[in-house]
């Protein structure tokens, strides 16, 4: 078995042959990655049905949807890495460019960010993603994934290595960490002068992990405790469609609501038809029910579950819903700032004001107004795809594209100039 060092070192030696070729070079890959996973679709997909047929035991049902692959969905793997493929090119572009009264011009241009590790759960569909934006933006990525989708990710990384073989580029751009112990995680996030970014995608655990061990730069993607706020002046109509869209919808990802805070002068109104829409309805459809957990205020107005101590702390990651009463936008953005990840928030009104206020004092990655938090995704902000969700300022915040996986440098053009 190829260690974790040994991948680390063979992606640093492949950069060469990627520094040469050119950004039409790149894309051609792309599509060439694109065209093997759909060749090599029934390998992948009979890889995935050996690791459900593993999981099913130790994993939750709406968790499996996660790891669960078809294909529908490779063609989705596919086409995302075409989107990425048909993007600009995010290299060599001059961000700025000064003249200095001495004569310098000073440019600073747009570089890949080198080799970047990711180290990430259950979804394989995040290995396509990850290496499509690394080897378009010019950087060499190893995949840690997690060991219930060891077998899909292997049958995936092999397909986008047989396309880097295709277009001409080294199969070493793309790796797959063969341990998937806790000992090949502290090693990548330990990798000093190997690894130029570390970026972790899972929960909390994971990405806490990372932040407290990692020596090498580490971005932190969110976990997701998203908040849906239905005001005063919201058309009960769309708070209902956003709320179950954003619950529902696929409860078991990060830009899934896990909290819904009503004004209380629309509360006695709202939560009935919220329970309704829920879990009556839900039930009568065949659906899984969404199980409302209340906090005193809702619970004085609808029947539910008592809400715990950390149940606005919680990434649910399943049909579980926290509801709490609260008395104005601002009172919103107060529970907002004590319980979110700092992901993504959302406020439903018709008041503009309102909506003004939300925006201003919500400190999160992405705030809605009027739309549900699973738009927070790089493929429907135009990013084709996506590295990861970033929590915090700095370098990148949110969906994180080709733009967010370069660095800079500057090149200085003389003509004798000396100091």
């Amino acid at each position: 078995m190829t260690t974790t060092r040994e991948l680390l070192l063979a992606a640093r030696s492949a950069m060469g042959a990627l520094a040469l070729a050119g950004g039409e070079e790149r894309s051609a890959a792309l599509r060439a990655m694109a065209a093997r996973l759909r060749s090599e679709c029934g390998a992948i997909l009979a890889a995935n049905a050996e690791d459900l047929e593993a999981a099913r035991a130790t994993v939750a049902p709406v968790m499996l949807d996660r790891l669960r692959l078809d294909e529908a969905r490779v063609e989705a793997m596919a086409a995302g890495v075409e989107a990425v493929a048909a993007l600009p090119d995010p290299l060599d572009r001059v961000l700025s460019e000064t003249t200095r009264p001495n004569g310098l011009v000073i440019r600073q241009v747009s570089v890949p960010m080198g080799v970047i590790a990711i180290i990430y759960e259950s979804r394989p569909n995040v290995t396509s993603d990850a290496a499509a934006l690394a080897v378009k933006s010019g950087s060499a990525c190893v995949l840690r994934g997690g060991k219930e989708a060891f077998r899909s990710n292997n049958a995936i990384v092999d397909a986008l290595k047989l396309g880097l073989a295709d277009a001409g580029l080294p199969e070493d751009l793309v790796a797959l960490v063969q341990d998937t112990s806790r000992a090949s995680s502290t090693e990548l996030m330990q990798a000093t002068g190997l690894v130029d970014l570390l970026i972790p995608r899972g929960g909390a655990g994971l990405i806490r992990a990372c932040v407290e061990n990692a020596t090498v730069p580490v971005i932190q993607t969110g976990t997701g405790i998203c908040h849906i706020y239905v005001d005063k002046a919201a058309d009960p109509a769309m708070a209902l469609d956003i709320v179950e869209n954003a619950k529902t919808s696929r409860p078991s990802v990060c830009n899934a609501a896990e909290v819904c805070l009503v004004h209380r002068e629309v509360a006695k109104e709202f939560l009935p038809l919220l329970r309704r829409r829920l879990v009556d309805e839900r039930q009568q459809k065949g659906l899984v029910p969404v199980q409302l957990r209340l906090d005193e205020a809702a619970a004085a107005i609808i029947p539910g579950t008592p809400a715990g101590p950390q149940d606005f702390d919680t990434e649910f990651l399943d049909y579980i819903l926290a509801v709490a009463v609260v008395d104005s936008v601002k009172a919103a953005a107060e529970h907002i700032a004590r319980h979110s990840t700092g992901h993504s928030e959302a406020i439903v009104t018709a008041d503009e004001a309102a909506a003004a206020a939300f925006t201003r004092m919500v400190d999160s990655a992405a705030v809605y107004v009027n739309a549900s938090t699973r738009f927070t995704d790089g493929g429907e902000f135009g990013l084709g795809c996506e590295m990861g969700i970033s929590t915090q300022k700095l370098h990148a915040r949110g969906p994180m594209g080709l733009a967010q996986l370069t660095s800079y440098k500057y090149i200085i053009l003389g003509s004798g100039q000396i100091r």
